[in-house]
């Protein structure tokens, strides 16, 4: 098995597959190296999910994305690429997690996966940030009833589901349940449904707050899960709730220590940005590029695959330049 490579892309997402395109296009020859399934973090969504961008937002290389409504689905998207996957016969190890990165004084990246060893010359970062979700960090949370991953709504009918948070997974996840006849609870830390929740669903979503069908406690928090039950404490006071499931649907970070372990120098801030030149996207380590979201340290809500198709061309382009 070949161990070297002109370029090793770590994540096969969107932004990976578009660095894998730029590259073969340049001559580069490159590895896109995957720890799950092709465009993971997609996979990973709600089986229902439909995309806040349009589909020709969404595509690669302008190849076209032909979706039924204007606004996919998770299906759709994972139809659409794995199809580029395949017919651009890019180079996927799929199911490999890579373990660390550094770069040897001779210039060259050793890499080193749970599967094997590599060496390139240049390296592209482009994970993500749907690996890690944040946790509620209170007693009970490592119950089976409580998921930080939601998948179908069937699974939940007839069952007493508590949904924690505010933002688009959670909203999606507290209506979607109660259609198919979950009694939902939403415990939210703030006061109001989230501003960036997609605008044909959050007048849905406080509809069925106001009639009273989904009951939501503002302001409030989980501090203890049962089997049979949560505790929550409300502005006025504590209270018990009988439970069946809690979907802790609280938004989901970056590896931030993954990005550390390489020496990538990160702001001394809450954002924990990783440093990069804005134009080239390399990073303080010669050779060492970021790709996609990840590229926004903690703030998560800065980069999709609209705005971050680009980081492609420019990551290549400076490679390219380098090489000369």
């Amino acid at each position: 098995m070949q161990s070297h490579y002109p370029l090793i892309i770590v994540g096969g997402g969107p932004i990976g597959l578009a660095c894998g395109i730029e590259a073969q296009k340049a001559g580069i020859e490159s590895l896109i190296i995957e720890k799950g399934t092709i465009v993971n973090s997609l996979f990973n969504y709600p089986r229902n999910m439909t995309f806040f961008s349009s589909s020709e937002r969404l595509e690669l290389d302008d190849i076209p994305f032909v979706s039924i409504n204007s606004k996919p689905n998770r299906n759709e998207a994972l139809e659409y690429y794995r199809r580029i996957a395949d017919v651009k016969k890019l180079n996927i190890h799929l199911f490999e997690k890579i373990e660390s990165i550094q770069k040897s004084d001779s210039g060259i990246f050793n890499i080193i996966s749970d599967k094997s060893n590599y060496t390139a010359n240049n390296v592209i970062i482009a994970t993500g940030f749907y690996d890690l979700p944040y946790l509620l960090n209170v007693p009970g949370e490592a119950l089976p009833k409580v998921k930080h991953y939601y998948d179908d709504p069937h699974m939940y009918a007839f069952q007493k589901v508590v949904v924690v948070g505010a933002m688009n997974s959670a909203v999606d996840a507290a209506l979607e349940t109660w259609r198919k006849g979950a009694d939902v609870t939403m415990v939210i830390r703030g006061s109001e449904i989230g501003t960036r929740v997609k605008y044909w669903v959050k007048p849905d979503i406080e509809n069925r707050i106001k009639e009273g069908s989904i009951k939501a406690y503002f302001n409030s928090e989980i501090v203890k899960i049962e089997k049979d039950s949560v505790e929550i404490s409300t502005p006025e006071g504590p209270l018990t709730l009988p439970n069946d499931w809690v979907l802790a649907l609280t938004g989901y970070q970056p590896n931030i220590e993954f990005l550390r372990n390489t020496g990538i120098r990160l702001s001394d801030d809450e954002q924990l940005k990783p440093e990069y030149n804005e134009t080239t996207y390399e990073t303080n380590i010669k050779g060492l590029y970021v790709a996609g979201v990840v590229c926004g340290g903690m703030d998560t809500h800065s980069y999709f695959i609209e705005n971050s198709r680009e980081h492609a061309k420019a990551i290549v382009r400076s490679i390219v330049m380098n090489n000369e």
